[in-house]
C-alpha cells in the first residue's frame, strides 16, 4: 500500500498517523486559566527535544471544530504549565480527562484525581504522577489552520519532581519500575514494562 498524504482528509491523515508512529508517551498536561480554574488533559504528541536547554514538546491540535483546547488558551494567558507522565496505575482517569468539559470545569474535581502544589509554576501537578515537568512556556508555533491544526507548545523545563519509588539502582528512573503508558492506534496503549536492551556500538 502507498498513500498520497496531499490527497488525504485530516481525519485519515491523523488516523494513518497516530496508528504507524507508535508508542507515543503521554503528557498529561495540568494548567491554570486567568482566572484561576484548573485543567487537567492528555497528549500524545509529546517529546523531550533537547537538554541544552532542557525543553519539551507537546501538540494540542484544534478541535474538529477548528477551535483550540482549553489547555491551549491556559497556556497563552498564563505562560506556564506542568507535564505530569502517566502511569498504569492512572490510565483510566487519564483517558477520563480526555472528555470535553465546559470550559473552566476541573478535570481533577470532576474525576477525583489528586493534586499537589508545584514549586515554581501557579498549575497544580498529579499527585499520583511519579514524574512531573514545571514548565515555562518558550514559544508556540501554529501549523496549518481548522479542524486539527497544530499548536506546537514548546515548553522550557524549570523544575521536576521524580518519585523515589520508581529510581534504579544507578540512581535514575527505571522504565519497568515507572511502568508508563504510551498510546498506540485506536484505543490501545502499551506499557514500559514490556521491554527489551541493545548495546549500543559508540559504548
Amino acid at each position: 500500500m502507498e498513500l498520497d498524504f496531499s490527497a488525504l482528509s485530516a481525519r485519515d491523515a491523523y488516523a494513518w498517523m497516530t496508528t504507524t508512529i507508535l508508542p507515543r508517551p503521554i503528557a498529561w498536561v495540568s494548567t491554570l486559566a486567568a482566572d484561576g480554574k484548573a485543567n487537567l488533559a492528555p497528549f500524545s504528541f509529546f517529546q523531550g527535544i533537547t537538554a541544552n536547554p532542557p525543553t519539551l514538546m507537546f501538540v494540542p491540535v484544534n478541535t474538529r471544530d477548528g477551535l483550540p483546547k482549553d489547555t491551549l488558551r491556559n497556556i497563552e494567558a498564563t505562560k506556564e504549565f506542568v507535564v505530569n507522565v502517566v502511569p498504569f496505575a492512572l490510565a483510566e482517569k487519564m483517558n477520563a480527562t480526555a472528555a470535553l468539559l465546559p470550559y473552566g470545569e476541573s478535570e481533577f474535581a470532576a474525576f477525583g484525581i489528586a493534586a499537589e502544589p508545584s514549586s515554581r509554576v501557579r498549575p497544580a501537578r498529579v499527585a499520583g504522577s511519579p514524574v512531573a515537568y514545571e514548565c515555562a512556556l518558550h514559544s508556540i508555533v501554529r501549523i496549518g489552520e481548522g479542524p486539527l491544526a497544530a499548536n506546537v507548545v514548546f515548553g522550557r523545563i524549570l523544575y521536576a519532581h521524580v518519585s523515589d519509588t520508581v529510581l534504579g539502582a544507578d540512581g535514575f528512573p527505571d522504565a519497568g519500575k515507572l511502568d508508563l503508558v504510551g498510546r498506540l492506534g485506536r484505543e490501545d496503549y502499551a506499557r514500559t514494562t514490556d521491554q527489551f536492551g541493545l548495546k549500543r556500538p559508540d559504548r
